[in-house]
């Protein structure tokens, strides 16, 4: 629940989520739905009681330990995603919720190794994803971009088949796909595990981001950066540990997404306030600010933008530059930025001096 007398102002403000795994995105009550209507056993609540309901479920998602016993239940989760239509109701779900927390544009994850590797086609995940994002711009305005992450624990090697399938298909080429990405376990799974599918994207002119900095330290980040030439850098908490790297991506404006509510779920800070938020705006780090698996972590975008301005009280002037920083460091093209941007200057008129 919001604390913050400034509700109303953060909900107005036009947002860019840049760090949302739709899978993350998988509420209980949908889980359970589609268990029964794709028969997919859960685990038995009498060896793991979280299972017994909805309720019980959401009470587990609590107490998460660590991020690897937080992919322990997501895992479980996604496998109830079997047919096209159940990942647009997945995608559908979450895009109806960012809508009414103030999201005009999304630039969400995917893990297709997750889904191919039990049976399910890419090509089913894709097209569902695809209809829920027709649907949100229809209906909501809200325009979107899927960005294909790599999980790595699994092989480089099959990274790069997953990579090359959606080549073949030409989701990269035809828009269907802005980017790529890299997520799941941290550390010990350093990013030049990738390099080679990396050089593969850059090569083409493809996106290129990595989660980096969550858990692993300062390193993860650089060598995210100069061995595979990523242009974002996901959650990036441990940025502040190097100085000179810090100063670079401010002068780089290489975008960082932050993810302040998953960070405390997943123990990388015991609250928001040890976030180096303030720091950032000091430095002129650019960043944006993102529920990365809202299902799991009690909140989403919203929640986050609340959860910042209740341990940082913010100024009118930060969170105008938290807002056009996150529009310009975005993945669609110039003349949504501009359309977004203007947006945002709206907001301002509306609020400069009353904040």
């Amino acid at each position: 629940m919001c604390n913050s007398k400034h509700h109303q102002f953060l909900q107005e403000l036009p947002k860019c989520e840049h760090h949302l795994h739709i899978e993350g995105s998988l509420s209980p009550s949908l889980l359970f739905r589609l268990a029964k209507v794709n028969n997919i056993a859960l685990p038995d609540s009498s060896i793991d009681s979280s299972f017994a309901s909805i309720e019980a479920l959401e009470a587990r998602y609590e107490r998460f330990t660590s991020l690897n016993d937080f992919l322990h239940y997501y895992f479980i989760g996604m496998s109830v995603l079997i047919n096209a239509s159940d990942f647009e109701s997945l995608a559908y779900e979450y895009f109806t919720r960012a809508h009414k927390d103030g999201v005009h544009h999304a630039e969400i994850f995917f893990d297709p190794q997750a889904h191919t590797e039990r049976g399910i086609e890419y090509k089913t995940v894709v097209t569902g994803l695809v209809a829920a994002q027709v649907r949100a711009e229809r209906d909501f305005g809200l325009t979107s971009k899927l960005i294909l992450c790599f999980l790595r624990h699994l092989s480089a090697g099959d990274a790069d088949v997953s990579y090359e399938k959606a080549v073949a298909l030409g989701h990269f080429s035809d828009g269907t796909l802005a980017g790529i990405g890299m997520d799941s376990s941290e550390v010990g799974f350093p990013p030049e595990i990738f390099r080679e599918v990396y050089d593969k994207a850059y090569a083409a002119g493809i996106r290129r981001t990595a989660h980096a900095g969550e858990e692993g330290d300062s390193t993860y980040i650089s060598r995210a950066l100069d061995i595979c030439r990523t242009e974002r850098i996901d959650h990036g908490i441990r940025l502040v540990d190097d100085e000179a790297l810090l100063k670079r991506v401010a002068k780089n404006k290489t975008l960082v997404t932050m993810c302040p509510l998953s960070n405390v779920r997943l123990r990388c800070v015991t609250k928001v306030a040890e976030l180096p938020i303030r720091k950032f705006l000091d430095e002129g780090v650019r960043f944006s600010i993102n529920s990365d698996d809202p299902a799991y972590f009690g909140g989403y975008i919203l929640d986050n933008y609340c959860a910042v301005q209740d341990a940082f009280s913010l100024s009118f002037k930060d969170w105008k530059f938290i807002a056009e920083g996150a529009v310009e460091g975005s993945w669609c093209d110039d003349g949504r930025k501009e359309a977004l941007l203007q947006k945002v200057q709206e907001w301002a008129g509306r609020y400069e001096g009353k904040f």
